[in-house]
């Protein structure tokens, strides 16, 4: 009995801690968002609140071509086209999607 009280608490641990590391990622998303893209789109409320969740699905979807096609011609063009927003897409895209117009959530940045 006492091991399998245990292990049930090492699963609810480890649960929790997975949690934890997948609400880090929208944290990441939410330091992207107001360091490249608060000077145009605003704060992170109304920069979020663009799209739906899907809408935003759809402009990350394969490599964030579509987002990455949404900012051409603009002076974000370069920053988008980066090596460094590859590897922030992922982190951008979290945050984006977590406070999507429909999500009924509100980022903390405000």
């Amino acid at each position: 009995m006492k091991k399998s009280t245990s292990l049930f608490l090492a699963a609810v641990v480890a649960v929790g801690m997975m949690s934890t590391s997948a609400s880090a990622d929208i944290k990441k998303g939410q330091k992207v968002y107001l360091k490249t893209c608060k000077a145009c789109h605003g704060n992170g409320t109304k920069g979020a609140a663009m799209h739906t969740q899907a809408q935003w699905d759809a402009l990350f979807a394969n490599g964030a071509e579509n987002m990455i096609k949404a900012h051409a011609g603009t002076k974000a063009e370069a920053e988008f086209n980066s090596e460094g927003f590859k590897s922030k897409a992922q982190d951008l895209y979290d945050f984006l999607h977590e406070y999507g117009n429909d999500s009924g959530n509100v980022p903390s940045c405000g």
